[in-house]
């Protein structure tokens, strides 16, 4: 395989390097493992594709595997501590109509 570079920071795609195989086909793999729950999400840290727009598309989705994961996290934790909050009486609970 040919090493063909680390896409330049400031891009769509930092932090990836690309190699072109011997048989011409495109590889990326991410220098930074993603964390386990984006893994286990389903976020490949090596891909491949045909072509570079491919490439990029598939990168892309990775990239919003592990985004969707950690917002949901987010979520999750904000939830949680809210809800903490409403148990030690530190929030009291919204009023429903």
């Amino acid at each position: 395989m040919k090493h063909v570079g680390t896409v330049a920071s400031g891009t769509g795609f930092a932090g990836w390097r690309i190699i072109r195989s011997n048989a011409g086909r495109l590889w990326a793999s991410r220098e930074q493992p993603f964390p386990v729950a984006a893994e286990r999400a389903g976020a490949y840290r090596t891909v491949d594709a045909d072509d570079l727009m491919e490439l990029c598309q598939v990168i892309g989705q990775q990239e919003a595997i592990a985004e969707q994961v950690a917002a949901s996290a987010g979520l999750e934790r904000t939830a949680r501590s809210a809800s903490r909050a409403v148990q030690e009486g530190v929030v009291k609970p919204a009023a429903t109509a």
